[in-house]
């Protein structure tokens, strides 16, 4: 029986990126891997009104469910579901208001306005790779250190002047070992640590492998399980090792001063910049979690681009960040729908948590907000979800409220920008600083009258106290914001 390696030391735990260079201000900075797994971060409190459940709220049909090619996505496949020559003319149209929006100094699409929302989505975020960004680097030495080294010839997406991290395996030490309820607690204590808001676990069984693509979305690439030790990945597919048979799954927050500043119902770059900014962060905090694994001895695996690997939404709802919505993407009872959802898939043995019922699908049945202000008319108001999907993007399996995708992508091209109108007038999508949410929140959940009438007049009373209006758009910048314009109350009350 192997003995669990503790690791300590500073150059160990920057390697990890749990250093004092990787601290926020104020920041604790941790010694080992105890530490960080003793800290308050590792634990993962919910409101008393959360239930845990074994099934997910969203029904869903194991058996016939199969592992979806990720290539019929609306992002990949928009130009072949409206037309070729549809598409053109929209890019065309977009691109004239683009520029002529500018000129006209339009609220919410100004110079300064795009260049706040192309400098989160298009720079600023290290490169997304399945094996990691140094995984296949083959090199010489030229400067060691006790956990890395520096390389002469490096690969085309390896930085050359960023330590190249080494494994246990090629340190010729043990791995770390740790009973999987350790493991979760330290990689959310990690990962809290890195800047995601929530995080959970599923385990592959072969129900949640068919939440894995089948083909990747960006190149096509085929996503197939073997029994090899180490992943790899050619010209034509990924494997990803059957011993690796877990899940990391983490969001993260976004901004809701960006998110409400609409015009009209029309999205705007501020809109827009607050999916970017999330996709921005994600990046290097997936960057920073493939490392810390690899560091550890163990692999890390992740998506292409943000959508590429697996459902992410669905990952979301089996790992117990939140339920199934109105929208057909998981909303938290935390952060509404106001976050990006993430995963990596690891060989790391971890605890799986469970899904949660905190009243949201339930709620949704009654309250149509989203599908009424939807300015493309993406979204079904049927009260009850259905089975049937409406279109090839769309992944059969679960009874939900299935979605026109190709109007909402369509609607990106006639507003300029990527739309979030959805996510900014849903009632879930508040700051939660006052006690009356949490009071509203708690009655959702638990109260087995808040159906019908109770949750009606919870919807028309959001809508009465103005959290569905849009936002001043100049003034966002007259603002003093926190970091990432979010104020993460929450977290400072866990801490």
């Amino acid at each position: 029986m192997k003995k669990r390696s503790t690791v300590s030391g500073r150059a160990t735990m920057k390697n990890l990126g749990l250093d004092e260079r990787n601290q926020r201000d104020g920041a604790r900075i941790y010694h080992d891997l105890d530490e960080v797994m003793a800290s308050p971060i590792g634990e993962w409190r919910r409101p008393w009104w959360v239930s845990w459940v074994d099934e997910p709220t969203m029904e869903v049909d194991w058996e016939g469910m199969e592992r979806f090619d990720a290539t019929k996505i609306q992002q990949v496949s928009w130009r072949r579901y409206v037309g070729e020559e549809k598409a053109k003319q929209l890019n065309r149209e977009r691109e004239e208001k683009f520029k002529q929006w500018i000129l006209d100094n339009k609220p919410g699409y100004t110079l300064r306005d795009r260049a706040l929302d192309i400098s989160y989505g298009q720079s600023g975020s290290v490169p997304v790779t399945f094996l990691g960004t140094w995984a296949n680097t083959i090199s010489e030495t030229k400067e060691e250190g006790h956990f890395y080294t520096r390389d002469v010839t490096v690969s085309r997406l390896h930085d050359p002047a960023r330590p190249r991290p080494l494994s246990p395996e090629e340190l010729g030490i043990p791995r770390y070992e740790g009973r999987p309820e350790e493991n979760s607690r330290m990689i959310r204590a990690a990962l809290r640590h890195f800047g995601a808001s929530q995080v959970g676990f599923v385990e592959l069984d072969e129900r949640h492998r068919k939440l894995i693509y089948a083909v990747d979305a960006l190149d096509g690439k085929r996503l197939e399980f073997e029994g090899v030790d180490k992943a790899y990945e050619t010209e034509d597919k990924r494997v990803i090792p059957e011993k690796a048979r877990w899940v990391i799954v983490f969001s993260l927050q976004m901004s809701e001063e960006l998110i409400k500043r609409r015009s009209g119902l029309a999205p705007t770059a501020f809109s827009s910049s607050a999916s970017g900014s999330a996709y921005g962060r994600a990046r290097n905090i997936m960057d920073r979690l493939q490392t810390f694994l690899h560091v550890l001895g163990y692999q890390g695996l992740m998506g292409m681009w943000f959508n590429g690997l697996g459902i992410a939404p669905a990952l979301g709802v089996m790992a117990g960040l939140g339920e199934m919505s109105r929208l057909n993407r998981m909303i938290s009872p935390e952060y509404g729908p106001l976050q990006r959802i993430f995963k990596v898939v690891t060989d790391l043995p971890l605890a799986p948590t469970k899904p949660i019922d905190a009243g949201i699908l339930r709620f949704c049945k009654t309250c149509k907000v989203c599908a009424e202000k939807c300015p493309a008319g993406t979204l079904s108001l049927e009260t009850e979800p259905f089975w049937e999907p409406v279109g090839p993007w769309n992944n059969p399996g679960h009874r939900t409220w299935y979605e026109n995708s190709t109007f909402c992508r369509t609607w990106w091209s006639v507003s300029t920008a990527g739309c979030s109108t959805c996510f900014a007038v849903c009632p879930f999508s508040k700051k939660d600083r006052s006690f009356m949410h949490r009071i509203v929140k708690a009655t959702i959940s638990k109260n087995p009258f808040a159906t019908g009438l109770v949750n009606g007049f919870i919807t028309k009373m959001d809508g009465v106290f103005g959290y569905q209006r849009q936002r001043d758009l100049e003034a966002w910048w007259r603002l003093d914001m926190p970091p990432h314009g979010i104020n993460d109350t929450k977290r400072t009350l866990l801490e």
